[in-house]
């Protein structure tokens, strides 16, 4: 018997994982929110609006019934917005069971608690069966079958195991951490320092830059995450440096595309709406300087960015600022 997976969500890392796991001999499901685009899908097999060029199995089930979607299932995939993931379980909690395996492929911080999806999936559900995906992983690229790699994390490794083996194919390889909350916060602060990768390409820097934003972006990431409880070298992995590198110079990175725009001139709310989709690292550059503060940690690029966001500070005089820093070791952690 296959397994039944049932993904909340009609995005395009739904859509693209959707593929993966439909090619891996799972029976696919997905609830897309809005009924015109789910019947749309359903009619056509192709989400035009986020994957065009990708056509869906006719096996795939679309629905926008999220009962539908989850009769006969036991494991959910989250692919919603991460501002939405509490709203998305509040819906669906009285459907699932302690049982059921939850598999969260958002990268992001709940703005206002600033907790992680796997401290939502928690409080929302009764499940403790939780897996986290995530990697250097663009929806445009999985879908087209090019070769990709990511992290299956779980405190249990069975679980890790489990999702390792429904998802792994020649063209995406699943590895497996018990770092859950390394992962989780590598893969939701990465998009904090691709939006300024994205202001600085934007601005007009060049390489040099580009490359020392991310080299300490990560010291930053890193910092931050053992605060929290993360082992350090997962910083250093896939999910960490790895998701980071993509994200920071990727066409397909609508995190960097935000920052553009904005090293460009425009702002915040203007960059979202011309990239036309959801930019968690604008959410996450508030929460990721919210907890910054809370637990004492030096994020130099985090506060210059939410100075930028919040207050429309002029990004030459950020950049300056960063560079006119007090004078360190380049090895000092702190």
């Amino acid at each position: 018997m296959n397994n039944v997976v049932s993904i909340l969500g009609g995005g395009s890392w739904g859509t693209a994982l959707a593929k993966v796991l439909y090619d891996n001999n799972n029976d696919v499901k997905i609830w897309v929110r809005d009924k015109l685009q789910a019947e749309k899908i359903k009619q056509t097999r192709i989400n035009s609006k986020y994957l065009p060029n990708i056509k869906l199995h006719e096996e795939i089930i679309i629905s926008s019934d999220v009962e539908e979607v989850l009769y006969g299932s036991n494991t959910i995939l989250l692919a919603v917005p991460s501002q939405k993931v509490r709203e998305v379980l509040k819906r669906v909690k009285g459907k699932l069971n302690e049982d059921t395996l939850i598999i969260n492929a958002v990268k992001g911080i709940e703005k206002g608690s600033l907790n992680t999806i796997s401290e939502v999936v928690e409080q929302e559900t009764v499940s403790r069966n939780y897996v986290m995906l995530s990697g250097p992983s663009h929806a445009e690229e999985v879908a087209l079958k090019m070769p990709t790699v990511v992290v299956a994390a779980s405190e249990h490794e069975k679980l890790a195991k489990h999702v390792q083996e429904i998802f792994m194919l020649p063209y995406f390889r699943v590895y497996t951490n018990e770092d859950v909350r390394g992962v989780e916060l590598g893969g939701a602060l990465k998009n904090v320092i691709a939006l300024g990768a994205g202001i600085s390409d934007g601005i007009g820097y060049g390489d040099n830059a580009k490359a020392a934003l991310m080299n300490r972006g990560i010291i930053e990431i890193s910092r931050l995450g053992e605060r929290l409880g993360a082992a350090r070298n997962t910083f250093f992995g896939l999910t960490g440096i790895g998701d980071l590198i993509v994200t920071c110079t990727s066409k397909h990175s609508r995190n960097r595309r935000a920052g553009y725009l904005i090293g460009q001139g425009y702002n915040k709310d203007e960059a979202v709406k011309e990239v036309g989709m959801v930019v968690e690292g604008i959410t996450t550059t508030y929460a990721a300087y919210e907890l910054s503060r809370k637990n004492n940690v030096l994020m130099p690029i985090v506060e210059e960015l939410y100075g930028i966001l919040e207050n429309n500070n002029d990004v030459k005089e950020s950049v300056i600022n960063l560079m006119l820093r007090k004078k360190k070791g380049e090895l000092e952690f702190r």
